[in-house]
């Protein structure tokens, strides 16, 4: 069933839509081209630029780079044949895959392996989208005389809490043990924020970059092995969830509404060349009390159980991971629900799919 046909997905749409922090006339019959567009954060995205097109005249185009027209037609089949929205064939780590022959006036980068299993068992592929495809691009970006270029990165740049700061701001440099392959994301992340500033310098585009944090929602992909989602998928089918550590790591969650405010609110307000955490603290939280949340939601118990050797060469090493919002605050940004809120709107979507 087309997500578009539940009725809770459409009210977080028109949500999003509604949000007075974003400067919506910016983007009034402009054109965005972004990488990553079936992934969870940039189907919401393109969903809700897409609504906002068929309710409100709002004349932006969208053009999405994807490897798989299949996928991209299910996942976007209420707009496929629609004017505004365009699918572009093409693989961002091979730029002569596909060619771009006009303006553009946004181009976000959120194509990326973001799961554990994939950077197990795609390192390569893990690394290489995070920088060939950020350089691709980035050039993509510069041809098109694009307004700004939108980094998607991630919290994992800040690596391992050393003790000495309870949130991460934007300026914090943690650590990261390079010579290991789940180093793998992390540090291409990283390398992929310094080809943006390499960019902002030597061909004077404009960028900025947002950390997103670990994220979930209704357009949860069914091959995502986070904890998290893996316990939404246990609590949707009435399994007990699955906790495969003692659960004490503490980390910094977002909604994908809060996820897609964020980003276009850091694309359009932001300052060239910063960085923005999309973050809030009342997104805080231990793994164990996430399980247990959830478990109670879907009336079933938390049981442990050992990862496999595929899972834990995947899982993060950090144990405590909270992000500052205080920066992205400044610019107006706020989540628009609850945690507990948000996580059962997501496994109700889900359970009526």
């Amino acid at each position: 069933m087309d997500l578009l046909a539940n009725a809770i997905y459409l009210d977080d749409l028109r949500r999003i839509n509604e949000v007075s922090f974003i400067p919506w006339d910016n983007l009034r019959g402009s054109s965005i081209l972004l990488s990553g567009a079936t992934g969870m954060i940039g189907k919401c995205l393109v969903d809700s630029i897409m609504l906002r097109n068929r309710e409100q005249g709002f004349g932006c185009s969208i053009f999405a780079i994807g490897r798989n027209p299949e996928k991209a037609e299910q996942r976007f089949e209420s707009w496929w044949e629609t004017p505004l929205f365009h699918f572009i064939k093409g693989d961002v780590n091979d730029p002569s895959t596909f060619h771009i022959d006009q303006s553009i006036d946004y181009v976000i980068h959120l194509a990326s392996n973001t799961h554990p299993v994939a950077y197990a068992t795609d390192p390569i592929g893990t690394i290489t989208a995070n920088i060939i495809g950020t350089k691709t691009l980035l050039d993509l970006a510069v041809r098109c005389k694009a307004k700004r270029f939108v980094f998607a990165s991630s919290n994992e740049i800040y690596g391992e809490n050393r003790g000495d700061q309870e949130l991460f701001d934007e300026s914090y440099l943690g650590y990261i043990d390079c010579n290991t392959l789940r180093a793998g994301y992390p540090e291409s992340k990283r390398c992929g924020e310094a080809l943006c500033q390499a960019y902002k310098k030597q061909t004077g585009l404009d960028i900025v970059i947002t950390r997103l944090t670990r994220s979930f929602g209704p357009t949860l992909l069914n091959t995502d092995t986070k904890a998290l989602s893996q316990f939404l998928k246990n609590g949707i089918h009435h399994e007990n969830i699955v906790l495969k550590s003692a659960g004490n790591q503490y980390y910094s969650y977002t909604y994908t509404d809060d996820a897609v405010t964020g980003l276009l609110t850091s694309m359009l307000k932001g300052e060239n060349g910063e960085a923005y955490n999309i973050a809030d603290e009342s997104y805080d939280i231990r793994l164990k009390d996430l399980a247990q949340i959830i478990a109670d939601i879907a009336n079933v118990q938390v049981i442990f159980e050992l990862p496999n050797q595929i899972e834990s060469a995947g899982f993060s090493k950090a144990t405590k991971a909270r992000l500052s919002g205080r920066k992205i605050r400044d610019l107006g940004w706020k989540p628009l629900m609850p945690l507990n809120q948000a996580l059962i709107r997501t496994m109700q979507v889900k359970t009526d799919r």
